[in-house]
């Protein structure tokens, strides 16, 4: 695609030539054009003497136009496409042009929805050298924690890089950030903002689940009510935050298996796992409870009920608060709710509790989806407690096993392992209890296409969730992250998948992991919560984004059918990524233990060929 011909410069690609001067070429010193016609760059010539360069010769007519006339006409040109073979070619006074073109509605101050960013933790504690605990072998009692004794004092690491932001979760008015081996909390206050007022000690194992109770109403524990716990493995270690920001360690526990959720019951802190183990905190009693169950597939919970979806098609239910105990044999009470007809495993749950409609309390409505694919509806009246909940629909759309659903006042949303396909359906309801009348009736069907690191080293699965995000009673979101190393998110309804806004990190890092949560911000009679997505960042800041007046510009404007990223949007992300370390989602948990840390990749050539016949190679790389 490039030669030299009877004193001319001659560029052939697919068949189109350019000429021009030498002297045009090589006016800007190290440029691509001065290495090649000097000849540190091995050049393929064909039998005219024109030499090939495999590029696009749509964007070359631009660039060979400036190296002419120091001149560029923007408008007639993707800036984008442009600056990637400028830099290729090394024009250096064309890329900080087209630079200046793209950073014109771009600032480190971010959009009218940036609304905050929180730098980096600069100096973390850790554990002094006399107390450091190596991974807890624990049986299910609390260990000895390894609080400072009177006198002795954290030891601090000066500028410690704290890494990238592995998990975020919200509590109220409160945040709590997972890095690789130190978690730190922040609360929020209309007047001061957003402070710092825990950080854990470093700790010499890596953090995989994270959680925070920052507010408990009419909770026996008073101002002591505000913990946060973290699990590596089978271990979790669980502190307690006190008014003035100090942490003391309430203990370590032991699930004996993998923990792979973790939360709190309004006190009471919950672990899973889906080989069939429950570990329950009792905040009254100070007592760690290890129970087995059947293999859990999916969780969720109302009240202080926790609801499980199980493998052998069954839903059972714990009261964590009463913390009731057989006097048998000292276990949990597990008690079944309902069976799936076709004992298909119970892949993802969602309890909706109507408003109180009567003496007798709320009814109890469930979603549930199953290793089929089905999707099933089951209600509660609460005159009818001892008969057990009622089949109430069935939908059977989804081919691939549901990863994830939602019941919401309006909504039902349900999400599958095919790419995270979503079908939703609008929600009937007569005196807030759902209506056969249409009943649930057919919305839309769409995407949210996220590939996933192949080896997990560039994040953390449960910080990356896609949603649904937000209170039942509104309209939710979903957050979607195509690609791991992107520094833009797309921020989409998750009733018909039409496009809310796109936030892009204001420093250009990388997107690690993501939260929507509702602050109170306020406490003014009349103030309602307002929402905000946090992104957190491979150079470990939080950057946080105000969903609310992001919902209401959408609402004033007719968003039309714009979803998740345009076929053009979605090319420039992937053209970032390499897709052989990538995986599409596929959420089942047997599944996701067949990845290996060493992904096997294999290069393909294609071969195009030019009327002149000669040929271009290209590589791609693919899994």
């Amino acid at each position: 695609t490039g030669g030299i011909f009877g004193g001319n410069f001659t560029e052939t690609t697919a068949g189109e030539m350019f000429s021009t001067s030498k002297q045009t070429l090589t006016w800007v010193p190290d440029s691509f054009f001065s290495s090649l016609l000097s000849g540190r760059i091995s050049t393929l010539k064909d039998e005219t003497g024109a030499i090939f360069i495999d590029r696009d010769p749509s964007l070359f007519a631009p660039i060979l136009n400036f190296l002419r006339t120091k001149e560029l006409h923007p408008r007639s040109i993707d800036v984008h496409l442009l600056m990637h073979e400028a830099e290729f070619y090394g024009i250096t006074p064309l890329v900080r042009k087209l630079q200046l073109c793209d950073e014109l509605d771009r600032s480190s101050c971010g959009t009218v929805l940036f609304n905050g960013y929180l730098p980096p933790p600069g100096d973390q504690p850790r554990l002094p050298k006399s107390a450091q605990r190596g991974r807890p072998t624990g049986t299910g009692e609390a260990q000895q924690h390894h609080a400072p004794q009177p006198g002795q004092l954290w030891h601090f690491e000066q500028g410690a890089d704290p890494g990238m932001v592995r998990i975020i979760c919200g509590h109220h008015n409160w945040i709590a950030l997972a890095y690789a081996q130190f978690v730190v909390c922040y609360r929020v206050k209309e007047s001061s903002g957003w402070q710092l007022v825990f950080t854990s000690p470093r700790l010499d194992w890596v953090i995989d689940r994270v959680a925070l109770n920052a507010k408990v109403m009419g909770g026996s524990l008073g101002d002591n009510d505000k913990m946060v716990a973290v699990a590596s493995g089978t271990e979790i270690i669980l502190w307690s935050i006190c008014a003035d920001g100090n942490g003391n360690e309430i203990g370590v526990f032991s699930l004996n298996v993998p923990v792979e959720a973790l939360f709190f019951v309004g006190n009471q802190l919950i672990a899973t796992s889906h080989t069939g183990k429950v570990g329950v905190w009792n905040a009254v009693t100070k007592h760690w409870q290890n129970q087995d169950v059947v293999p859990i597939n999916s969780y969720d919970t109302a009240g202080s009920f926790l609801i499980l979806g199980c493998n052998n098609g069954s839903i059972y239910y714990i009261d964590v608060q009463k913390f009731p105990l057989r006097m048998k044999d000292n276990d949990l009470l597990v008690t079944e709710l309902y069976r799936d007809p076709s004992e298909d495993a119970i892949t993802a749950l969602s309890v909706y509790l109507t408003p109180k409609t009567s003496d007798s309390g709320n009814w109890i409505e469930i979603a549930y989806g199953t290793s089929s694919g089905t999707v099933r509806v089951i209600v509660q009246h609460p005159e009818t407690v001892g008969s057990g909940p009622q089949l109430f629909q069935t939908f059977s759309v989804h081919r691939s096993p549901v990863t994830k659903i939602m019941l919401s006042e309006k909504h039902l949303i349900s999400v599958c392992a095919d790419n995270n396909h979503v079908r939703t359906w609008t929600v009937t309801r007569f005196r807030g209890m759902i209506s056969t009348q249409p009943g649930s009736t057919p919305l839309t069907s769409f995407k949210i296409l996220s590939l996933e690191d192949i080896d997990g080293h560039g994040g953390c699965s449960a910080g990356t969730e896609i949603g649904p995000y937000g209170e039942r009673d509104d309209q939710q979101v979903f957050i979607q992250r195509v690609v791991p190393d992107t520094d833009k998110l797309y921020v989409r309804l998750s009733s018909n998948g039409k496009r809310v806004c796109e936030v892009r990190s204001v420093d250009g890092t990388s997107i690690t992991a993501f939260m929507v949560h509702e602050c109170e911000g306020s406490s003014r009679i009349g103030s309602r919560p307002r929402r905000y997505l946090f992104s957190g960042h491979g150079n470990g800041s939080i950057q946080m984004w105000d969903l609310t007046t992001a919902m209401e510009i959408a609402g004033k404007v007719d968003i039309k059918a714009l979803g998740g990223p345009t076929e053009e949007e979605l090319l420039e992300l992937l053209d970032q990524c390499d897709l052989a370390l990538t995986r599409t989602p596929d959420m089942s948990p047997a599944a996701s233990l067949t990845h290996t840390s060493t992904p096997r990749t294999s290069t393909c050539r294609y071969i195009l060929l030019t009327h002149e016949h000669h040929y271009i190679l290209d590589r791609f790389m693919f899994s």
